[in-house]
């Protein structure tokens, strides 16, 4: 079994989050000297999604740790989108991790930057309300689809949803990032969150932490 925290829901905070906690949106709270990630194609600054302690996550290793979420992502009432921001490759999303982490994109040492909107453009930040469970280690598609069908049924029930850690529910295949091993970091359908985040027509963010607490990938399937 893995351990996971499955997102009960999102609490909007009062006040601007100071500490370096999991949370959503505002602005990262950098545990070292900051490291924003730039955006290859578009040369702006990505948009701030999430930090995330990366204790409960990976255990020891991952000990004092923080990963920081970011994708490149239009303003409120701005016209684009670019679909590189799938790929872990693609120059449009970056797993950032202090401190020690290794990230081979540019960076800029900016201390606020764009964050998470809602849907009327204002800015928005969010505690989690988490809920411990135990799920199935990963599976391959062929190990899934071998499963009697109503173990099949059980084991997709449980990995479902939004959560950090645990074990990732694949809908486009098995598409870890290359270079792993990797634990999973952050699964979230953001199509049914309270804050808007376009990621495509029916997406699934899927963030990823390598095991030694180093390396951070991120990736989106969609439908």
């Amino acid at each position: 079994m893995v351990r996971t925290l499955r997102i009960e829901g999102f609490s909007a905070t009062d006040r601007p989050i100071s500490t370096p906690t999991t949370k959503f949106g505002g602005r990262p709270v950098w545990l070292t000297d900051p490291q924003w990630p730039i955006s290859a194609a578009w040369d702006r600054p990505m948009r701030f999604v999430a930090q995330i302690e990366l204790g409960p996550v990976i255990g020891a290793a991952g000990h004092g740790k923080v990963a920081y979420v970011f994708v490149t992502h239009a303003d409120h009432e701005e016209d684009f989108f670019d679909p590189d921001i799938i790929d872990p490759d693609g120059g449009e999303n970056a797993v950032i991790i202090q401190p020690g982490g290794d990230h081979a994109g540019p960076v800029r040492p900016l201390t606020t930057g764009p964050g998470l909107y809602g849907i009327d453009g204002s800015k928005v930040e969010f505690t989690l309300n988490l809920r411990p469970a135990d799920e199935p280690a990963p599976m391959t598609d062929e190990e899934l689809e071998a499963l009697p069908s109503a173990d099949r049924d059980r084991c997709i029930e449980l990995i479902d949803g939004d959560k950090i850690g645990g074990t990732p529910l694949f809908f486009q295949g098995d598409e870890w990032p290359d270079g792993g091993p990797w634990r999973l970091l952050l699964q979230l359908d953001s199509n049914w969150v309270p804050f808007h985040l376009n990621l495509g027509s029916s997406p699934r963010l899927f963030a990823f932490v390598s095991e030694d607490g180093a390396r951070g990938r991120l990736l989106v399937q969609d439908s």
